[in-house]
């Protein structure tokens, strides 16, 4: 039986670790710092980290690695089109990724970056700044529509799905989508839920893609409301759903 838990850094990212009890062998990703994994090594004597994946290139998330690639031998796994400290395994779309016997699904999902890759096993998703709750990442390389189609693919995985996303935003991304949509009861209940999380220093991660697509307004935009609310903004056009994302990412740059 696989254990998930987070390593907290910097100010709001989360580097997951997950722990293998049958061997003591661990794996992290996107460890963007080394300190946290070290302490957590340091004090779980007996345990080997033995894999290190990586999503993208932005050093919040590869700033670790070489610090721990040398201090344990770890293999790292990174997507195959950008430049990744220490990695030994390229990835690309299609690919497996084989960590503590279990083989994760590679997705490509360019939009945060051009190369940004997730890891996908039934029932866990490893999607770095891709799908945030309650949100997405910005489009520092890609455009809207390579972004939307990324989202599009994750959301069409099984509903059950725990996400595992890199950073603590859910509570400033209920806050938008309840800009987008003020009368969605499901973001309502999920924004006062996180908001009491958050007060109590409590993580609102993982989320679920069935919750994303209730309350995830990168998601849902299909819902009439949803492009209804952008028309209002930006004057009425008979827009497809990758012009409304790139309507509501650029609102989001700004709020």
């Amino acid at each position: 039986m696989i254990q998930i838990s987070a390593l907290p850094a910097f100010t709001d990212n989360y580097i997951w670790l997950l722990q293998d009890h049958a061997t003591h062998r661990c794996a992290v990703v996107d460890p963007g710092d080394a300190a946290p994994v070290q302490d957590w090594l340091d004090a779980h004597p007996g345990w080997v980290l033995g894999d290190i994946l990586i999503t993208h290139h932005h050093h919040d998330h590869v700033g670790g690695v070489e610090a721990l690639k040398a201090a344990t031998g770890a293999t790292v796994h990174g997507p195959a089109s950008e430049k990744i400290p220490g990695r030994d395994i390229a990835l690309k779309d299609g690919d497996k990724a084989r960590v503590l016997g279990w083989d994760f699904d590679v997705y490509a999902v360019p939009g945060h970056t051009l190369g940004h890759i997730a890891y996908y096993r039934h029932g866990l998703l490893f999607c770095g700044d891709t799908l945030f709750a309650a949100g997405c990442g910005r489009l520092f390389e890609g455009t809207p529509q390579q972004m939307h189609h990324s989202l599009s693919r994750l959301a069409a995985l099984p509903e059950d799905t725990l996400v595992y996303c890199t950073h603590e935003y859910t509570l400033s991304n209920l806050k938008f989508a309840a800009a987008v949509e003020p009368d969605n009861p499901h973001i309502a209940a999920r924004l006062e839920k996180v908001r009491q999380q958050r007060e109590n220093g409590v993580m609102t991660l993982p989320s679920t893609l069935a919750l994303e697509k209730l309350t995830n307004p990168f998601l849902r935009t299909g819902e009439t409301l949803v492009k209804q609310k952008v028309d209002e903004r930006s004057g009425p056009q008979n827009r497809a759903p990758s012009e409304v994302f790139a309507a509501l990412r650029a609102w989001k740059d700004t709020f």
